[in-house]
């Protein structure tokens, strides 16, 4: 099992929604594929389900559906009945009565299953920056929280049987996130070509060089076999470009001129060159341009923007669009299995 974390720490570049359709794509080439929220905002469960099913799992206990009074309005919730978000697992450490429990990942579609978040999971961010540092000297209870997303992720993994797990992440460097970060292979790093995403990559980099060196040298030594624990090696997998809405042959002058230095901020800032290495090996995986004109349809229909029909609306010239986006995520798809497929296995 092979763990992908999307993360940029500057947002509005559109990483939930490549991880959305990522890991659509991803299922379609064979794989069994686990998508984790542990984006507080919860925005990819929100994209995978829809207002009722969230409504079931979010507020157990509203009067607006009255599921347990009503058996047949319970029938709508095909996904969600008995389901448990990732908040709900890490709530046994934040109330100090136990560890993480595990939750059972609802499934999406066959072979796609989804490890559901929650806008309570902030209230988690003081526990976790508190076990950092206490997790220096071997504090086995503060170990047992910042190893929690790990072992959910692994549990949850290993009851569906997947092959990738992909991990969508908020927008900052908080404790959230690099509780999170820590339990990933590698990072893909979706981004546009402007000034605040270059500025994200120029913290990116460093931060996750620090975190990975401290975990590694002040606590993995002092962690027991009892308990599971990530190796943090949160390896740069590549950049995809979101292109803004203007045509892909013909970029502004602007866009262009950042365009150009996304290559040498990330060779020196992520991966740590002090020169560019002459091995002609690119880090940029994809460009995707804008499907803007697809995504009212695809919210809509409640599936891919690939996924649209003349019944969804996707009608004349769309179709063509739907088509390309098809053919973009299919390529970006493989190109992400091949750098999977060269980091160190995992079981």
């Amino acid at each position: 099992m092979i763990s992908i974390a999307l993360f940029n720490n500057k947002g509005g570049v559109g990483k939930t929604t490549l991880a959305y359709h990522l890991a659509h794509m991803l299922q379609r080439q064979g794989l069994r594929v686990l998508a984790a929220d542990l984006d507080p905002q919860s925005n990819l469960t929100a994209a995978i389900l829809d207002e009722e099913e969230l409504e079931q799992l979010w507020g157990k206990n509203s009067e607006l559906f009255a599921q347990h009074g009503y058996p047949e309005q319970r029938k709508l919730f095909t996904r969600t009945g008995e389901q448990r978000t990732i908040a709900d697992a890490v709530r046994p450490i934040l109330e100090g009565t136990g560890d993480a429990t595990p939750i059972f990942p609802a499934q999406v579609s066959e072979g796609l299953w989804l490890l559901p978040g929650n806008l309570e999971l902030s209230s988690f961010e003081d526990k976790l920056s508190a076990a950092w540092l206490s997790g220096y000297g071997g504090d086995q209870a503060a170990i047992r929280t910042t190893t929690a997303f790990h072992r959910i992720i692994e549990q949850g993994a290993k009851a569906v049987g997947a092959e990738l797990v992909l991990i969508d992440v908020g927008p900052n460097l908080g404790a959230i996130n690099r509780a999170a970060l820590l339990a990933a292979d590698a990072v893909l790093t979706p981004m546009a070509a402007d000034l605040f995403s270059l500025k994200g990559l120029l913290n990116l980099g460093p931060t996750l060089r620090e975190w990975r060196d401290k975990w590694q040298r002040l606590v993995r030594p002092h962690i027991p076999s009892t308990i599971s624990a990530p190796d943090a090696a949160m390896a740069p997998l590549g950049y995809v470009i979101m292109q803004p809405e203007m045509r892909l042959d013909r970029p502004v002058r602007a866009y262009q001129r950042w365009l150009t230095r996304i290559p040498w901020v990330y060779g020196t800032a992520v991966l740590g060159h002090e020169t560019w290495p002459d091995d002609n090996h690119s880090y940029e995986i994809a460009t995707l341009r804008n499907y803007r004109s697809l995504m009212p349809l695809a919210h809509d229909a409640r599936k891919p923007m690939f996924d649209l029909r003349t019944a969804d609306g996707a009608l004349g010239s769309t179709q063509k669009h739907v088509q390309t986006c098809y053919q973009e995520f299919q390529a970006l798809a493989k190109q992400v299995l091949e750098r999977a497929e060269q980091l160190p296995s995992r079981t």
